[in-house]
């Protein structure tokens, strides 16, 4: 899906829950890890159908990221280091 519009971070999450979306010309935090707007180019629940099918879409574009509008649950791996004696 194509959109033209702006819209703030807000109105992204409302409009595409739980979705990866690829946003055009983002505004950023000057540490450009927080996103206040932009145009959502493509979304999906699928990150790679957003990383290869939204990448066609991205011209045009000065910037763009890639954010995701629910939690991430990271999966942790518990490894142990063992001595040898």
């Amino acid at each position: 899906m194509i959109m033209e519009q702006l819209l703030n971070i807000n109105e992204i999450k409302k409009q595409f829950p739980d979705e990866w979306v690829l946003i055009g010309n983002p505004v950023m935090d000057s540490t450009k890890l927080k996103v206040f707007s932009g145009i959502p180019i493509y979304h999906s629940k699928d990150k790679t159908d957003v990383c290869y099918i939204g990448r066609d879409k991205t011209e045009g574009y000065d910037k763009i990221t890639l954010i995701y509008t629910g939690t991430i649950q990271h999966k942790r791996v518990i490894t142990g280091i063992f001595n040898r004696r």
